[in-house]
């Protein structure tokens, strides 16, 4: 995507209002939806530019049973204090509870690997984490070795900083490397752009940028950091990359309620710690 048509498109988001008119805020979504109807002509612009669009995500509209938000979820346990025998036990309630995947630390993949055989959890782990400054090369080297151990999806940290600066091309290629990796083998890419550190613009050019270098998913956050999803954000991010791509929130996600907000907000995936809670009906004290 030339440089000029990335910021042609994030101008004509925020100068039509497409976005901040009707900003997706509280327990509401409406808005949103009505936007793409009410402004036919500006959101035409913005799709003949380059990008699609769609007026609601997965959820909206729909009533979804615990079974099914249970399989948006990825169980995770990334803490540095974690131990093998947590692990195991993330992996047990993984199985128990039919949660998409385990989402874990590189060095985790093969005990998740053998405790998860023959269950239908997935194994994703995370890529350049939680700082994304890693270089390029590390980064592509940590996928294909979380691969070759039996990671199903990858999780990965973009280079925040060179996003920052307007590196865009640098930003592009350290996206599509680890993407490369993962297709080699037919894994799902999930490209986090820490939503917490950026301006609405910077949101919409990292999304722009991942679906470009052709990533599954967009994922709000580590967890790590300041702050962790917004409905706002999510809304945000599923309209800037439309159908075809993902949207994933994670970070502060602890309840049922919180899960049904991303999903109506258009997640398609749920990263938390608190995921036995929220399938529950408990109430999580941390939520990844």
């Amino acid at each position: 995507m030339a440089i000029k048509s990335l910021d042609k498109i994030v101008s004509e988001v925020l100068t039509e209002k497409a976005l901040r008119d009707f900003y997706c805020v509280e327990d509401t979504c409406a808005g949103w939806e009505r936007n793409v109807v009410d402004q036919p002509m500006a959101v035409k612009e913005i799709i003949e530019n380059g990008a699609e669009r769609i007026a609601a995500g997965l959820g909206v509209g729909e009533e979804l049973d615990d079974y099914s938000i249970a399989r948006m979820i990825d169980h995770t346990l990334l803490k540095p204090e974690a131990t093998p025998e947590d692990i195991v036990q993330l992996c047990k309630e993984a199985r128990t509870y039919h949660f998409a995947s385990v989402c874990v630390n590189p060095s985790y993949v093969p005990l998740c690997k053998k405790e998860l055989a023959g269950s239908d959890v997935k194994i994703a782990s995370v890529i350049g984490f939680p700082l994304g400054a890693t270089t390029t090369e590390v980064k592509r080297a940590e996928a294909e070795q979380a691969l070759h151990d039996g990671a199903d999806e990858l999780d990965m940290v973009i280079h925040i900083g060179r996003l920052k600066s307007g590196d865009y091309d640098y930003v592009f290629n350290d996206i599509n490397q680890v993407v490369l990796a993962a297709k080699r083998v037919n894994a799902v890419c999930k490209v986090i752009i820490e939503t917490a550190l950026l301006t609405d613009e910077e949101k919409i050019k990292a999304c722009l940028l991942a679906k470009k270098a052709k990533a599954d998913f967009v994922k709000t956050s580590t967890g790590f950091s300041k702050g962790g999803a917004t409905a706002g954000d999510v809304a945000l991010m599923r309209y800037v990359v439309g159908s075809s791509v993902g949207v994933k929130a994670s970070g502060g996600v602890r309840t049922m309620e919180d899960a049904k907000k991303m999903i109506a907000s258009g997640a398609s995936r749920i990263g938390a710690s608190a995921s036995v809670k929220i399938v529950t009906g408990g109430t999580g004290e941390a939520g990844y």
